[in-house]
């Protein structure tokens, strides 16, 4: 008998050392293996209580056979006696909506749910975190909608607690900054969305992302062209591989204007070639691109004194015709600021309609946060107020796929972003060359 149990327990212990070992240096398998079954099993038993309990059950009458008491009465003894009968009654049911299959991938697993008549997939989205919750995952989101269905996107745990990209390839105009919550590489094309804004407060991770972009187009045959009127300590460091670099609000003025006579210019050439943007010139033809940052956007908006009301006028117009006419002709904006709301002005409001990329850090006013997502998805300006202050990097993506993803920036280190500035230095095309008709010359790297 004692030989038993030893066995018994040696057993156990083999098994319970197995399973973490197997939990541990295959998790992939194990996940797969275990883990999704036992959390099938928890969600197909427990979805009734959970929907009802989320308030997406709805009450139904159904025709149920019942087993009903009918009372007799024996009058000579004067005693009731009870029987019963099956009888077809009408009873009100709640019924779940109904769940398809659970759909695993190595983040969770996708289900599809089919609402019930009067359901919309806003519905989901207020009780995705109470799901959540009965679920034991870390998230729950709405990833597709389609009429009367919605897809459910359950994650384990947060895909953006450490981030690691794949390696550049090169691709033009492209860079990959970081990673999205789905596992996918956060990728930045600027042919597809030509205009970026990035909001975020101190600390927030905005300036990674701008180091991350700048590292990412430095070794691409791209002129890259800063405005920064924090007095150029952001992007100085950057200098060499800058074609210019405006520090005043008179270089950013000039500047501006230089870009607006390019971009006339390369109209005149298009036209005479019978296209409709640069991309259908002949590569011999072909200008070259030129992406602009512009750091601290406030700061052109800004007024000390009436006296800067001209000054300030002609550097949000030229910006905004920056903006509208950039995209066909190759010139891209990457706009950042802590600080962005509709108190600048009216040119703020008309600069953000034109900037279809949007990168929403942790901010300190709502308003910055509705001003940069409110007019796309209201869910994602929710999503962009609740980033908490301890995960830098972390930010709210709109604009490449038409819908919105929590994401999150590689750690790109200054020394990182002025190291590739340095080593492409010489692919930093001379100003005065790029442009056809150059203004007052801004300071060039």
């Amino acid at each position: 008998m004692n030989g038993r149990v030893v066995f018994l327990a040696v057993l156990a212990v083999v098994l319970v050392v197995g399973v973490w070992g197997w939990r541990r240096w295959h998790p992939a398998s194990f996940w797969y293996g275990v883990e999704f079954p036992a959390r099938v099993v928890l969600v197909y038993l427990t979805w009734a209580h959970v929907a009802s309990g989320c308030g997406l059950a709805r009450r139904r009458r159904r025709w149920r056979l019942t087993l009903d008491a009918v009372p007799m009465v024996e009058t000579a003894r004067s005693v009731t006696v009870a029987t019963y009968r099956r009888r077809w009654r009408r009873v009100e049911v709640e019924r779940p909506p109904r769940l398809g299959v659970l759909r695993p991938n190595r983040l969770g697993w996708r289900v599809r749910v089919r609402l019930h008549d009067g359901q919309v997939p806003g519905d989901y989205e207020r009780a995705a975190e109470r799901i959540a919750h009965a679920w034991r995952v870390h998230s729950v989101r709405i990833v597709d909608v389609r009429p009367g269905v919605v897809t459910l996107w359950a994650t384990l745990h947060d895909p953006l607690t450490e981030v690691r990209v794949t390696p550049e390839t090169g691709e033009l105009l492209r860079v990959r900054p970081g990673k999205l919550e789905n596992g996918a590489d956060w990728v930045i094309d600027f042919r597809a969305v030509p205009h970026w804004l990035n909001a975020g407060a101190t600390q927030s991770g905005k300036s990674n992302l701008a180091n991350a972009i700048i590292k990412g187009l430095a070794p691409q045959p791209v002129a890259l062209v800063g405005l920064d009127l924090k007095g150029g300590v952001e992007f100085t460091p950057y200098a060499p591989r800058l074609s210019a670099l405006a520090t005043t609000r008179t270089q950013c003025t000039a500047l501006l204007a230089d870009l607006v006579g390019e971009l006339e210019h390369r109209m005149t050439i298009c036209r005479g070639r019978g296209v409709r943007n640069i991309w259908h010139l002949p590569e011999g033809v072909r200008p070259m691109p030129i992406v602009v940052l512009v750091d601290e956007v406030a700061e052109l908006f800004l007024m000390a004194d009436r006296s800067e009301k001209d000054q300030v006028a002609k550097t949000g117009t030229a910006l905004l015709r920056v903006a509208q006419l950039g995209r066909a002709f190759g010139v891209h904006l990457v706009v950042c600021g802590q600080r962005i709301g509709s108190d600048l002005g009216p040119g703020v409001t008309a600069l953000r309609s034109q900037l279809s990329g949007r990168v929403c850090h942790r901010v300190n006013d709502p308003e910055t946060a509705t001003m940069t997502l409110g007019d796309l998805d209201p869910a994602a300006l929710d999503a962009a107020r609740t980033i908490p202050a301890q995960t830098p990097g972390v930010c709210i993506v709109a604009g490449q796929d038409g819908g919105w993803h929590r994401a999150r920036s590689v750690y790109i280190s200054e020394h990182e972003a002025e190291h590739a500035a340095r080593t492409y230095a010489h692919l930093a095309p001379d100003w005065a060359e790029l442009i056809t008709t150059p203004a007052v010359r801004p300071a060039a790297a």
